[in-house]
């Protein structure tokens, strides 16, 4: 019996970021297009031997992306829009990245331009990957729409990678996953009526990958975890019964993860394809159906290890739980695999060195978990007496995991214990509320503000590593970082913003600031995984019972506040967010580890209140991706996940403002419980959009305060004036002018100084102009 171990992907970003530095230095002029694709070159390389020499059997290609995967599927089949100026072809480097960031028409490093227009083009919308932290750009269909195969990149990787003596097995995004993560302008339009088209295009690709040597490759279907229509799985169907007419010697690995195929699992073991891979972390209970069902010719491959936490696995149990579905099904038509791509995690946990020795005994990285693999599939060798003994060191951590006095505190379950339902409701009702909040603020119509931060310049961040380096003092940091603060605040209200903000200068991520100062948290030096393009995070690890041990933001909002008359949003991260960005322990329920965090941040809102601070935001933009993908399964987290952040923001009185934020997320599937939140004010990722989300909030008549995002952060353009008015006026049309704060799509943390002033002073002067319009009857309320 030999069974065989299988990646799904691996890490894009290089153990040292490289991809991220040499991206930036591209996009800045100071290296070339060869200097760019060399970086490529080598962390391919590296990616493809550290995978080999790990024993893993069966490692992919083209998992590689110089941005997002889901881009380059439109750029491989052509979904380019004309507004890129692309004419046919292969797509350069230059039209890919205004498609990913926008573009300012202004020449490029290799001496063209981005896009046909000389006043430059937006970036295409930017949303979550399923229910990760990844974010893809959204592909976008006319009801026209050519497809064509404008270099075969997939091919390009593979013999790329068995040049250097690796054999791969190729990976693409299937065409109804593809055709699903798209949008159209047309609303009476299903993109995936376009599948007829695109089919063409990916058995081209596919026929040149079976010609250049390739015996199998991997196709990713994840939304075969999704409820599906019966049209789709009428897509599914034609796709691979076409692929298996057309491309006959070529094996299909047909993959889907993060979730369950639920009542699709007759759709995916009917496909003729020449292998399956599920994903058995988040739902192990498809180990049964693949006992009692999966045909018998079928190659399974098991996704046995978490692609997205950083936990070692329990290998003990794994054994066991895989032995009757390993009998029954032939260990030689079985891969021990990941649940997903290992793009969510960290690549090397032997970075570490100044990890809590005893933690990192309980934690697996990239790297890690293909050892896992190789040792669970080592278990399995024939003529083992004890094959358990070869997990003595996993079961080892496990017990100690579980014994450990750092994971567990009294304290914390016994505040859980006695919460009602009153903790979780403010004083007096939204109405209420609203009129009392206005009489405080005395805002005009159209009241400007920020998300939060604004430019980590080089500054910024050299004096924080002068200072963690302690090459800077503590008093000589902290009065740097005032300095920074007093000229961001004057600055605001120099241009006439009504709603100001610190700056968060003394922040270095709006997650990990606040982790640091809670119990129960842990970090890493090295622990970066991708959230978008060259935007790199290293997500905290929750590994224990979350407490706040001392005040968090009060002094650096006390600061801001004391320089101004004009109010001060205190700036927290919301306790939903906090949990999804972080990776979280696994021996508790994520309702309790997030109830733990939301009193945490409880303390810290009426500590602000109580300092003076009258408008206080607490940002929510996790709340959507936290979504099971199962319609069946959403009321109940939606539940627990409102609750969590009622419970933060309740315990302020009614003159107190709450503010929340969230971006980059389809919203109308959560209308009722972004309702239920019952924040005064939300702000929302919309100018990407064109507006489009707000018909989510519009739609439903919600009634509370609505900042819908006025330009993009993630481009460098600087929209003009009357780009913002247009957006704004297009808000009115389904909100009143009472109703509509003006805004950014997000914080400025990744913008710079040059380009966010002449934004927001055009933002500013937009809802200036909009006050002297002609406008609707204004509901009843004080506005000065």
């Amino acid at each position: 019996m030999t069974i065989k171990t299988a990646n799904l992907g691996f890490p894009r970003i290089g153990r040292q970021r490289e991809l991220k530095f040499a991206l930036e230095r591209y996009w800045a002029g100071k290296a070339s297009r060869d200097e760019l694709l060399g970086t490529g070159r080598k962390l391919r390389a590296e990616n493809w031997a550290a995978q080999k020499a790990r024993g893993i059997d069966i490692i992919p290609s083209n998992d590689f992306s110089f941005y997002d995967h889901v881009l380059d599927t439109a750029v491989l089949v052509g979904a380019i829009p004309a507004a890129y100026g692309w004419r046919g072809g292969p797509v350069d480097l230059d039209t890919y990245f205004a498609m990913a960031r926008g573009s300012t028409g202004n020449p490029c490093a290799s001496g063209c331009t981005h896009a046909a227009n000389d006043s430059g083009n937006p970036a295409l919308e930017m949303t979550k990957w399923f229910d990760t932290n990844y974010h893809y750009m959204v592909p976008e269909f006319e009801r026209d729409q050519r497809f064509e195969l404008t270099h075969n990149r997939p091919l390009e990787a593979f013999l790329e990678a068995e040049a250097l003596g690796h054999r791969t097995r190729p990976v693409l995004l299937g065409p109804v996953t593809f055709l699903k993560l798209g949008k159209t302008k047309d609303s009476d339009f299903d993109p995936i009526d376009l599948i007829e088209r695109l089919l063409p295009v990916y058995v081209r690709a596919l026929a040149e990958l079976a010609e250049a040597g390739a015996e199998w490759v991997q196709v990713d279907e994840p939304c075969l975890a999704l409820d599906l229509t019966d049209k789709d799985r009428r897509a599914l169907d034609l796709v691979y019964r076409t692929f298996a007419a057309e491309v006959p010697r070529l094996e299909i690995m047909l993959a889907t993860y993060f979730g369950s195929i639920g009542d699709n699992t007759s759709t995916a073991l009917t496909l003729p394809v020449a292998g399956l891979h599920v994903d058995l972390v988040r739902a192990p209970q498809q180990i049964d159906t693949l006992v009692q069902s999966a045909p018998a010719d079928r190659v399974l491959s098991l996704g046995v290890v978490d692609g997205r936490n950083i936990w070692r696995a329990d290998l003990a149990g794994l054994f066991r739980r895989l032995q009757p579905l390993i009998s029954a099904h032939g260990g030689d038509r079985i891969e021990l695999a990941p649940s997903c791509s290992l793009l969510h995690v960290p690549i090397d946990l032997d970075l570490e060195r100044a990890l809590d020795p005893e933690l990192s005994s309980w934690l697996a990285f990239a790297l890690q978990k293909l050892d896992e693999l190789s040792l669970l599939a080592r278990a399995f060798e024939p003529g083992l007496a004890n094959p358990e003994q070869v997990f003595s060191a996993s079961n080892a951590a496990a017990r100690a995991r579980l014994t450990s006095l750092k994971v567990h505190d009294p304290l914390v379950a016994g505040r859980l214990k006695t919460l009602t339902a009153a903790d979780s409701q403010r004083p007096s009702p939204f109405a209420t509320r609203r009129q009392v909040q206005a009489k405080r603020l005395s805002l005009p119509l159209f009241p400007t503000t920020t998300i939060g931060s604004f430019p980590q310049t080089s500054e910024v961040r050299q004096a924080r590593s002068l200072h963690a380096k302690g090459e800077l003092s503590y008093v000589d940091y902290v009065a740097y970082l005032r300095r920074e603060t007093e000229q961001a605040v004057r600055w605001q209200e120099e241009i006439g913003i009504d709603v100001l903000v610190h700056g968060e200068f003394e922040r270095n991520d709006m997650v990990q600031y606040f982790a640091e100062q809670l119990s129960g948290y842990a970090f890493t030096q090295s622990g970066w995984v991708q959230s978008y393009g060259s935007r790199y995070v290293r997500p905290p690890i929750i590994f224990g019972d979350v407490s706040r041990p001392n005040p968090m933001t009060l002094e650096w909002a006390a600061f801001a506040q004391s320089l101004t008359d004009r109010p001060v949003k205190g700036m927290l991260t919301g306790p939903v967010t906090m949990l999804q960005w972080s990776f979280v322990r696994d021996d508790l329920p994520r309702s309790v580890v997030c109830r733990q965090i939301a009193l945490a941040l409880r303390d810290e809102v009426t500590d602000l209140e109580a300092a003076g601070i009258a408008v206080i935001q607490i940002d929510e933009p996790a709340l959507r991706e936290g979504l099971p993908l199962r319609l069946a399964d959403r009321r109940a987290y939606l539940d627990w996940a409102v609750e969590c952040f009622r419970l933060s923001a309740a315990g302020v009185g009614d003159a107190t403002q709450i503010h929340t934020h969230m971006c980059y997320s389809e919203f109308n599937d959560i209308m009722l419980a972004i309702a239920a939140m019952d924040a005064d004010v939300i702000s929302i990722e919309t100018s990407r959009s064109k507006m489009e989300l707000l018909g989510a909030f519009t739609g439903q008549a919600y009634p509370n305060e609505i900042g819908p995002g006025v330009y993009d952060i993630h481009s460098p353009r600087v929209p003009g004036v009357e780009e913002m008015v247009h957006l704004i006026e297009k808000a009115t049309e389904g909100l009143t002018p009472d109703q509509i704060w003006v805004n950014p799509d997000c914080g400025l943390k990744t913008r710079g100084w040059e380009e966010t002033r002449p934004a927001l002073v055009n933002m500013v002067a937009a809802a200036k102009a909009l006050r002297q319009r002609p406008t609707v009857p204004l509901r009843e309320i004080v506005r000065a």
